[in-house]
């Protein structure tokens, strides 16, 4: 049973790399500006420019002397994106960057050209990602890679890239942790001086862009102090022996030159049709979202900022149980929780370990509130059928669930692309953030999913902020998601399973074959 239930989650695995959007369908975007010979658009549309240390105020990187870190939470999309956008245009030496997922969809092919933009004027851009998810064969990051200031590398690259049907059964009939070992770390590096980390992977749904399903999702910027440490993670993971340059991998050879794929990605992004001006503007004007943080104490500057990473070697462990420096992190935090936790997590499959630490804490008098996905919201049935499992029992033991639901009223506040605001459509919102509040004091924004894989197969990254005062600011916003109209609360007769289609729910009773352990 247990070597049947490995094999179904292998070919699930597979099946969920499937859905992700088309590699080669990038390549057929761009097609239509083959002969486009149109002048080059300015990205910000004649917004000033201003440097990163004079809007963000950068501390000396270098020296020891300054210990504090500039914090901001991005809860909305429309931020989320511009803080990536402007930080990009303006980087002036490197931009690292780290995701497990980095498709080529709308909201990818602009976040290349900006790329693309960047190493024109000479700065070196790195980018890291997960093979599992990489769309099609690779071609259009070949193509990225070619250019001299653009390095591309794919982690662990034994299922996808490169690799026919049968190579990919072969490898995970072979070895079936080596093929689960996945990079979900999110990094966003510019200068060696701001991150942002967090939730949101590069794809339409992370920023309101996809018209039929977004998230609810959220990340954290920082400035300076902690960064170091985030850099100094970010080489540790381009320098290992799992993460693999592009080049080299086998592909299939571009039926045009390197050089026509970026002129035609620069049209593609300079298309209204595709980068509105309103856009353009949203993206220009992030000096004076800075400022209005600023001016409302949203910018915090704080001596005590953690960024916390997986090694890569975590991936080494024997066995299915590897842990992990932010497993353990995590597990201190609720350990050490005296009044309150309050956790929101689109994924919710806990183990006999979770389930203990969760019911000592309720014992021990600490209010322990968690958000999820309901059937109706969520993204990943297979990860459902193991939270539903045990969903009982954490009701039971005094754990308060609540179930996001799919027409949460906060979109209209967090949801503030420009598509958003031109259609004035609503999608389908599902549940994207990682976040966890420890006593109304400790904020932790996280890529760490409450599930085994998190635990014991991907590497994870978090960011902890002992600060009372921006651990209250998620808190009002957790609050008001909990509410009748963001959620629906679970209790012994009743959860948002009823609210789902019914092939959603007939779905879900096939994927509850599949062991818990390595949902």
């Amino acid at each position: 049973m247990r070597l049947l239930g490995k094999i179904l989650t292998v070919f699930l695995s597979q099946a969920v790399a499937a859905c992700g959007h088309n590699n080669s369908a990038a390549l057929q975007a761009l097609a239509p500006y083959s002969n486009h010979r149109a002048t080059l658009c300015d990205p910000f549309d004649g917004v000033e420019r201003s440097t990163i240390d004079s809007v963000l105020n950068v501390p000396n990187v270098e020296s020891e002397d300054s210990p504090h870190t500039g914090v901001v939470v991005l809860e909305d999309g429309g931020g989320a994106i511009a803080a990536r956008g402007w930080l990009t245009e303006s980087a002036e030496r490197t931009i690292d960057i780290q995701y497990f997922i980095f498709s080529t969809d709308h909201v990818g092919l602009i976040a290349s050209d900006f790329m693309l933009r960047a190493a024109e004027r000479g700065v070196k851009v790195r980018l890291l990602v997960d093979d599992l998810l990489v769309e099609g064969d690779g071609q259009f990051l070949q193509a990225l890679s070619r250019h001299e200031n653009i390095s591309v590398k794919i982690y662990n690259p034994n299922v996808n890239i490169g690799k026919s049907l049968p190579e990919t059964l072969f490898n995970s009939a072979k070895d079936f942790r080596a093929v689960n070992q996945r990079m979900h770390n999110k990094t966003f590096i510019v200068d060696g001086k701001v991150l942002i980390t967090g939730g949101r992977n590069v794809a339409d749904e992370y920023y309101d862009y996809d018209r039929e399903y977004s998230f609810r999702d959220r990340d954290i910027l920082l400035i300076g102090g902690a960064v170091a440490d985030a850099t100094r993670s970010f080489e540790e993971f381009w320098n290992h022996r799992l993460s693999i340059a592009i080049e080299p991998l086998p592909r299939q050879s571009l039926k045009q030159s390197e050089r026509d794929i970026w002129r035609q990605l620069h049209h593609y992004a300079c298309d209204e049709v595709h980068f509105w001006k309103s856009a353009r503007r949203q993206i220009g004007h992030f000096p004076r979202l800075v400022q209005y943080w600023s001016e409302q104490g949203h910018l915090k500057w704080l001596p005590n900022v953690q960024f916390i990473s997986d090694p890569p070697h975590k991936n080494d462990a024997k066995g299915m149980w590897g842990g992990g420096v932010t497993t353990r992190q995590l597990i201190a935090l609720v350990e050490g929780a005296t009044k309150s936790i309050q956790i929101q997590t689109p994924y919710l499959v806990t183990s006999e370990l979770g389930q203990n630490l969760f019911r000592n804490a309720v014992a021990r008098g600490v209010k322990v509130d968690i958000l999820t996905n309901s059937l109706p919201s969520t993204d990943n049935l297979m990860a459902f059928s193991g939270y539903i499992r045990n969903r009982q029992e954490l009701v039971e033991a005094g754990v308060n669930i609540y179930e996001f639901r799919p027409d949460a009223a906060i979109r209209k506040k967090t949801m503030t692309s420009e598509v958003v605001k031109a259609t004035g459509e609503y999608p389908t919102f599902g549940l994207h953030a990682k976040t966890m509040i420890i006593d109304e004091s400790i904020l932790v924004v996280t890529t760490f999913n409450l599930d085994p894989r998190s635990a014991n197969l991907n590497t994870e990254c978090l960011v902890q902020v002992d600060n009372a005062d921006l651990a209250q600011s998620v808190t009002k916003y957790f609050n008001q998601e909990i509410q009748p109209d963001n959620a629906w609360r679970v209790d012994e007769t009743s959860n948002g399973d009823q609210f789902a289609p019914l092939s959603k729910r007939m779905k879900l009773f096939f994927y509850r074959i599949i062991p818990k352990s390595v949902l």
